[in-house]
C-alpha cells in the first residue's frame, strides 16, 4: 500500500458509531452512498460535503464506542478518508475497519490539530505530520490485517484467496 496523505480532521473522546451513521437514518442502511453523505455529522454537521478524498479522521479515546455496526467504518471510507487515527478503538469497530479495508491505528492524537498535514506509511509503521515536521510511529498491524487491508478488505481478501487464508 501506497503512502497516504491528506488533511487531518480532528474529532475528540467518544465518537460512537451513532455519532458516525446516526441512528434516526437507520432507513438507509440499504442505500450506503446515501448514508455516507451523512457520516459524521452528529460530531460535525455538514462534515460529508467538506472532508476531501485521502484526508484523516483523528479521533481521541474510544473511536467507534456503541453499537457493532460496520456501516459506521464503511461510511468513513466512502467519504473519502483514507485512515482513522485515534487514541483507543474498541475492538469490534478497530476490526469492522480492517475488514471494510480502512485502516485503524492506534496513534497518541494529542499533537494533531485540525487541519495539519498528515502522510501516512503503513509499511513502515510511520505517521508524518507534515505541517509540523513531526513524526510518529505505531505498532504494526499483524500480517493477517494487514493482508486484509492491502487486499481492499476482508471480502475482497476472501475472493481473492478464499476462506481462512489470512496470512
Amino acid at each position: 500500500m501506497d503512502k497516504l496523505k491528506g488533511k487531518a480532521w480532528k474529532f475528540g473522546d467518544g465518537i460512537s458509531t451513532d455519532h458516525i451513521a446516526p441512528g434516526r437514518l437507520f432507513h438507509l442502511r440499504s442505500n450506503l452512498p446515501e448514508l455516507a453523505k451523512h457520516v459524521l455529522e452528529d460530531a460535525r454537521p455538514g462534515f460529508a460535503s467538506i472532508v476531501q478524498q485521502g484526508d484523516f479522521v483523528v479521533g481521541g479515546k474510544n473511536f467507534g464506542q456503541g453499537s457493532s455496526r460496520e456501516h459506521a467504518p464503511t461510511i468513513i471510507k466512502m467519504a473519502g478518508v483514507s485512515a482513522v487515527i485515534a487514541k483507543s478503538f474498541p475492538r469490534i469497530f478497530f476490526r469492522n475497519c480492517i475488514n471494510v479495508g480502512l485502516p485503524a491505528l492506534i496513534i497518541d492524537t494529542e499533537k494533531i490539530d485540525e487541519g495539519d498535514e498528515l502522510e501516512l506509511d503503513l509499511l513502515k509503521g510511520k505517521l508524518a505530520n507534515l505541517s509540523k515536521g513531526a513524526t510518529y510511529t505505531f505498532p504494526a498491524l499483524p500480517k493477517a490485517m494487514a493482508n486484509i487491508l492491502a487486499d481492499g478488505g476482508l471480502v475482497e481478501h476472501i475472493k481473492k484467496h478464499g476462506d481462512f487464508k489470512l496470512d
